[in-house]
């Protein structure tokens, strides 16, 4: 578990499958059975092709970083003692691109195309925050 300050999420019809997923440390998401496409955040209709059909499956939760910033200030002062905070979106090795938090690493070593790995920080509340942190490649 990470440092950074958690909150516990509001999960909605579509989601919950989701958060239930991470309260068991794996992400879980729907893919469509008529297009293959996952989307995040899960809906109920596919933004592809607007298919109602969908199949949940536990992905690797492996990526990489697409995206990055690194916040130095401007923070409240729940988060400000846990600067600078990397945020950023990430690609999973499936598809679908999630934005989130860099841990476990200095802020300056993260790079676009970094390989990372899920981790998840307790809610609390029967739920997790999924996070990454870099993953050892060989």
């Amino acid at each position: 578990m990470s440092e950074l300050p958690v909150r516990a999420p509001h999960p909605t019809v579509e989601t919950q499958r989701f958060w239930d997923g991470t309260a068991e440390d794996r992400i879980e998401l729907a893919r469509c059975t008529s297009c293959s496409f996952i989307p995040w955040p899960p809906r109920a209709v596919c933004p592809d092709c607007q298919s109602t059909d969908w199949t949940w499956e536990t992905l690797s939760g492996n990526g990489t970083v697409y995206s990055f910033s690194v916040t130095r200030a401007g923070v409240s002062r729940t988060w400000k003692e846990h600067l600078p905070i990397v945020i950023a979106y990430v690609q999973l090795d499936e598809g679908p691109t999630m934005m989130t938090n860099i841990v476990d690493c200095e802020p300056d070593t993260v790079r676009i195309g970094l390989a990372v790995e899920a981790v998840f920080d307790d809610t609390g509340e029967g739920t997790s925050l999924v996070r990454f942190r870099p993953r050892e490649t060989s």
